[in-house]
């Protein structure tokens, strides 16, 4: 419950960002990152309690992107974070390396869309012409 709770907040935030923008003028993609910390990971940040978003930024910067907004949270995921790369290729490397540190237990890396992009893509998708399978076509 509490991790919806921030995953709606941190659309929120995107949202808010996003109002007031022409579509010409914003060119980055936006992604959530939920992080989830092992247990050693944990007892170094009690041990030497820090902002793990000022550590990871340097890191983003150099893939060309950009942290929006970053909390801690409590539940299945420790850390959730908005932030903008030029593409899926530079989020997937920055998850790809954050996974291969051994701090991390889970990574989730979610591409986002304004809701403008998710109506478009609706009115896209009632003209594609898909047709569910039906019973009939199982037998």
């Amino acid at each position: 419950m509490v991790l919806e709770h921030r995953r709606s907040l941190a659309l929120s935030v995107l949202e808010d960002y996003h109002q007031g923008r022409g579509k010409e003028t914003y060119m980055a993609n936006s992604y959530l990152l939920q992080v989830a910390y092992t247990p050693d990971a944990w007892a170094g940040l009690i041990a030497h309690p820090h902002d793990r978003i000022d550590v990871v930024r340097p890191v983003v910067e150099k893939l060309g992107g950009k942290i929006t907004q970053g909390w801690f949270a409590f539940g299945d995921y420790d850390l959730i974070a908005i932030v903008e790369m030029p593409s899926n290729v530079e989020a997937a490397a920055f998850s790809l390396a954050a996974a291969a540190g051994g701090a991390v237990r889970a990574i989730k890396t979610t591409p986002l869309m304004s809701t403008a992009e998710g109506i478009e893509a609706m009115k896209k998708a009632a003209k594609s012409g898909y047709k569910a399978p039906t019973k009939a076509a199982h037998a």
